[in-house]
């Protein structure tokens, strides 16, 4: 829940840390396998170690290879708060992920387009958070008139499945847009510190997934995440 995700973001930044949203991506349409053989459940023992504020995992199967009973037992394996990424479209998935022992489920204001209030107003009666994601002025105005308390800014377009080659700039460019009240999340597209310390400037927290599963030496690679300025 978001209570859960500010809990974790105020007590990692008073240790002067960054607030980094860590997410277990299984494969990605452009690189391929991300796993190489890895453990899901040691990828989450190194984001834990590295004090991450929360994880994230796909689970969708066509196009990330996502699998919902992993997606459990990642729920079942860490006290940090799990957000679930997908292509909610319907009711049935949200009551899903909540029963899985999910913090957040992923609302994709492009997909759910007006009915996006109605989806974040029944995760919430569920027990969830709700991240409601979005690429444009027009989403952020679907977004603005939800009870969501968490608006994400994903730097790629969704619709080319992470082909295209977003950047932190569209969070920059749109964060003046969300109102304040919300926690906003910056969203793909970070690849180095200096990435990270441009979406800081705008946002609470980023989320990283392919940057963190490629990495050559993933626990140092994340902690400098983490630790770096």
């Amino acid at each position: 829940m978001t209570i859960e995700f500010k809990k974790q973001a105020r007590a990692i930044q008073n240790f002067g840390k960054n607030p980094i949203i860590a997410e277990i991506k299984v494969h990605s349409p452009k690189y391929g396998d991300l796993l190489n053989g890895r453990s899901e459940l040691d990828i989450l023992k190194i984001y834990e170690d590295a004090n991450v504020v929360g994880i994230s995992y796909i689970t969708d199967k066509q196009h990330f290879n996502g699998n919902f009973d992993v997606f459990k037992k990642i729920c079942e394996n860490t006290d940090l708060p799990v957000l679930r990424k997908d292509f909610i479209t319907t009711k049935d998935e949200i009551e899903k992920t909540a029963n899985a022992g999910a913090s957040t489920v992923l609302i994709i204001a492009r997909l759910l387009k007006e009915k996006t209030a109605e989806f974040v107003d029944f995760a919430l009666e569920c027990g969830l958070d709700t991240l409601v994601e979005v690429h444009n002025t027009e989403e952020i105005e679907i977004a603005k008139h939800t009870n969501t308390t968490m608006i994400g800014i994903n730097n790629r377009d969704i619709s080319k499945l992470e082909l295209d080659d977003g950047t932190v700039s569209l969070t920059e460019k749109l964060a003046d847009l969300i109102p304040k009240n919300r926690i906003l999340v910056s969203e793909s597209g970070i690849s180095n510190l200096a990435d990270l310390k441009q979406a800081l400037k705008h946002a609470n927290a980023a989320l990283i997934g392919t940057s963190f599963m490629t990495a050559k030496y993933q626990e140092e690679f994340v902690k400098s995440f983490v630790e770096g300025k």
